[in-house]
């Protein structure tokens, strides 16, 4: 049997077609080196930094990238797909076209004979509450109605600013806060908590974090970006380790 892979936050599209691009292709090498011993590939979330479907129409570019996922699916790998807060308006092209299940929350999953649970991780534990109060506004069915109603030339320019002037605010790198103020880990606390869980795996901090929760033996885990890190997990059956490709100097946040 083989391995199963974590990623997320490529962000491509971002922050111009040139870098995107250099970005894509080293995903594509990526995903080539991986898939010999490939059992699942679980994607979670921002990949895209900006993704809206309309009924006919797709954002433009990523042929290298959605070709490969194609290549895994037509080969019988499953790769599932969990959206961040940058891809959040994902409906049915992935399903329909690549046979690629979508999910929107956080899901517990059973993998390899060990219990997980898996998400993005926006809008989780205590804190930004004007964060969570904005996810809702975007995540409610008029707002997805209302977006259709534009012409696709002009949503996307005013996707792509809102994720410009969002970058923009957040231009800092990201830096571990320890135990207490990372809002992840109070999140994983709790749940390890409430349920048995071996791994909890979650994106969109951009950093890599493998932590080992109050219980002794829960592990929370982070998956990194691929602006800088290119940091990916990798689970054998037994033991969840973040490795870094193409980067010889990645290294854990918390360590």
């Amino acid at each position: 049997m083989g391995n199963i892979y974590f990623a997320s936050d490529f962000h491509l599209g971002t922050p111009d077609p040139t870098t995107s691009r250099k970005r894509e292709k080293r995903i594509v090498r990526w995903l080539d080196m991986i898939r010999p011993d490939a059992e699942a590939v679980y994607l979670l979330g921002d990949i895209f930094d900006f993704w809206y479907e309309y009924d006919h129409v797709v954002p433009k570019g990523f042929v290298r990238f959605l070709g490969k996922l194609a290549e895994f699916r037509d080969a019988g790998i499953p790769v599932y797909f969990f959206t961040g807060n940058h891809d959040m308006w994902m409906f049915s092209y992935f399903k329909d076209e690549l046979d690629i299940p979508i999910y929107y929350n956080p899901e517990k999953m059973t993998i390899k004979g060990k219990p997980f649970l898996i998400g993005h991780g926006d809008g989780l534990g205590p804190g930004d509450e004007s964060f969570k109060l904005l996810r809702k506004v975007f995540h409610h069915p008029f707002m997805k109605w209302l977006f259709a109603r534009f012409h696709p030339n002009f949503s996307f320019r005013i996707a792509n600013y809102w994720s410009r002037s969002s970058r923009k605010r957040h231009d800092t790198e990201p830096t571990y806060l320890g135990k207490d103020k990372e809002w992840l880990i109070q999140y994983a606390e709790e749940q390890s908590l409430a349920d048995n869980l071996d791994f909890l795996v979650f994106g969109h901090r951009h950093l890599t974090i493998d932590y080992t929760l109050s219980n002794g033996h829960s592990r929370y885990i982070n998956l990194g970006e691929w602006f800088s890190t290119n940091s990916y997990a990798v689970f054998d059956g037994n033991d969840m380790e973040i490795r870094f490709f193409e980067n010889a100097n990645g290294k854990l946040a918390n360590r």
